[in-house]
């Protein structure tokens, strides 16, 4: 006969407590933190003994390379460049020969802060240059159009000095940002002459701020200024390099499209159509500005993962759709893996289209994995894909990791 109250065949569980019983004793609690403390510590040890398995430990590959970087950024004085990479490759040396041992994570994990310290100190001695130190008035400069950005009322240029005129500043610098009136930015790839009021890179705001000093070094930059009286433009002494030629046309085809969609669109639409497509956000008025900050979606208006996204898996469907309308490709040839390659072509187009900045940049690698392991037959939706893509971002550019787009992406 049931008991009352428990139903027939079931059996009766024990609720327990935490911790346990007899954990602990009246009046003490040594017993019970020592308790505590050894499973969590047990739980600690499982957790990564897992990580470390096999295929595991390459997404914490990235994390360690990162942490070198940050370690560099915040190093009081610039290290040694030969002790920076002597240093990281005899650790990696080490880590690969320690790879059947049971220490071989914590080696990988070392030798991945070393390779970001020294990867870091080898970027900042690639891009040292020249870098404005007080105020210069009238200076003569020439110089080839870098870029050129378009702003909501004044424009703003980057020059490459070629010549460089005044009697106070005895030094060279490489490149310049000036801004000048809206719409008498010169056109990228021209070769202008002009007169100009410089200034150092602009200091952190406070301590521990931004920098965005070290923003501009390590796009070159060794000042930035206004423009002071009339800019002419002349034959240049010199040829700007397949770069310059690269730069122009580029700005040549944002303009064309942006032509195009003010033919087509008005107002905001046009501004914004603009936005996600050339990532120009000059056009877009205040109030639509704020509104899209206000409501959370200001991030849309910048191209990142949800854009490649979107420009992938469109091209990588159509053409796929397109291609399964001929039976006699559908059998014999591998569609799916043309229509892979058509969407990673049209990817790669809409990151230089855009600019390449460092969230577009990551969004790009993030899908090239993915559509690179679908050419190759292998899986692609994987945690390693955000790894890879952290990876190469580091690797090419250790600065982008004190960026702010980096951060934001990384939360």
């Amino acid at each position: 006969m049931a008991e009352r109250g428990r139903a027939p065949g079931r059996a009766q569980g024990i609720a327990g407590t935490w911790p346990p019983r007899g954990a602990a004793q009246a009046g003490g609690f040594a017993p019970a933190g020592f308790g505590i403390w050894s499973n969590s510590l047990e739980k600690l040890r499982e957790w990564v003994k897992a990580e470390a398995g096999a295929g595991r430990l390459l997404p914490w590959v990235p994390i360690a390379y990162g942490t070198g970087i940050a370690l560099y950024f915040a190093a009081e004085r610039e290290p040694v460049l030969s002790v920076a990479t002597a240093t990281a490759i005899g650790l990696c040396a080490a880590a690969f020969l320690l790879r059947r041992r049971r220490i071989f994570p914590i080696a990988v994990m070392i030798a991945g802060i070393a390779a970001g310290f020294a990867t870091s100190t080898w970027r900042t001695a690639l891009v040292g240059h020249a870098v404005l130190a007080r105020p210069a008035y009238s200076v003569s400069l020439a110089g080839f159009v870098e870029t050129r950005d378009i702003r909501e009322r004044t424009d703003r240029f980057v020059l490459r000095v070629t010549a460089m005129d005044t009697p106070r500043v005895h030094m060279k610098l490489e490149r310049v940002r000036l801004s000048v009136r809206k719409g008498a930015a010169p056109a990228v790839g021209s070769f202008v002459e002009l007169k100009a009021r410089l200034q150092p890179p602009l200091a952190p705001l406070r301590p521990g701020s931004y920098d965005f000093g070290r923003d501009v070094f390590f796009q070159g930059i060794g000042a930035s200024g206004f423009v002071t009286g009339a800019i002419k433009t002349v034959e240049p002494p010199v040829e700007g390099g397949l770069a310059l030629r690269y730069a122009a046309f580029m700005q040549d085809l944002r303009d064309t499209i942006d032509a195009r969609i003010r033919i087509t669109l008005d107002g905001d639409k046009r501004a914004i159509a603009t936005a996600l497509l050339t990532g120009r956000r000059d056009a877009i008025t205040t109030p639509v500005n704020d509104a899209m900050f206000i409501s959370g979606l200001g991030h849309v208006l910048s191209i990142s993962g949800y854009h490649m996204a979107v420009v992938a898996g469109v091209v990588f469907f159509a053409i796929r759709a397109l291609l399964a309308l001929i039976p006699v490709l559908t059998v014999s040839f591998p569609i799916k893996k043309w229509a892979a390659a058509a969407a990673l072509a049209a990817a790669a187009f809409y990151l230089l289209l855009s600019g390449a900045e460092v969230a577009t940049q990551r969004s790009f690698y993030m899908t090239a994995v993915v559509l690179i392991a679908v050419l190759v037959d292998r899986r692609a939706l994987t945690f390693r894909t955000l790894a890879l893509a952290a990876m190469v971002v580091l690797a090419l550019s250790p600065e982008a990791l004190v960026h702010p787009s980096f951060q934001m992406l990384s939360a």
